[in-house]
């Protein structure tokens, strides 16, 4: 049985260096598991719970509800837009946060990393990412952190999947989380 993990991006940028990252993770996986990302955040409307009926719901909050019901884990890539969370991935949140009682992310192992500009590499938005995420039900793994500062320069030639140091982080990152979402991490 595979690990499904669920990738979401906060940035809809096409070049976004938090996407490359993302992208790099699919690649990888070990095996055993399957990290699907996320395509359609820009679709979701900002949450309303006026929009947010029964039988109504907007189809992009409905797909991406139903795409982190059927995963096992989640794995959120954050830039940081003036030292916090993207509103793109914070309306992913609220939407998966709801109806009240039965989020979709309760109880399901959540980690945060990303890249950004700064030096510290985003890790302001990561930490209200994890905030808004455990607020939202889920099982936020806060000792796994990975946060890549100096983006623009770190990546401007380089794929996070052939930078040697970003991609053994990033496949460390991943294999935690397949551990704890119940698979048994390989030696």
């Amino acid at each position: 049985m595979s690990v499904r993990i669920l990738a979401l991006v906060g940035s809809l940028r096409a070049g976004s260096h938090n996407r490359q990252l993302a992208e790099a993770s699919v690649k990888l996986a070990p095996e055993g598991a399957e990290i699907n990302l996320f395509e359609g955040l820009a679709e979701i409307p900002f949450y309303n719970e006026d929009i947010d009926v029964e039988g109504n719901v907007p189809a992009a909050a409905a797909r991406l509800r139903e795409a982190a019901a059927s995963a096992d884990a989640l794995l959120l890539f954050s830039p940081e837009y003036n030292g916090t969370i993207p509103a793109v991935l914070k309306n992913a949140i609220d939407w998966l946060s709801r109806p009240y009682g039965a989020s979709a992310l309760q109880d399901k192992p959540l980690a945060v990393v990303g890249t950004a500009y700064g030096q510290f590499g985003g890790v302001w938005a990561q930490d209200e990412t994890r905030k808004a995420a455990g607020i939202a039900g889920a099982k936020v793994l806060e000792d796994i952190k990975l946060s890549i500062p100096g983006s623009v320069v770190r990546f401007a030639e380089t794929h996070p999947v052939d930078d040697a140091e970003v991609a053994a982080q990033l496949a460390e990152v991943i294999g935690r989380i397949h551990g704890e979402a119940g698979a048994p991490v390989a030696a």
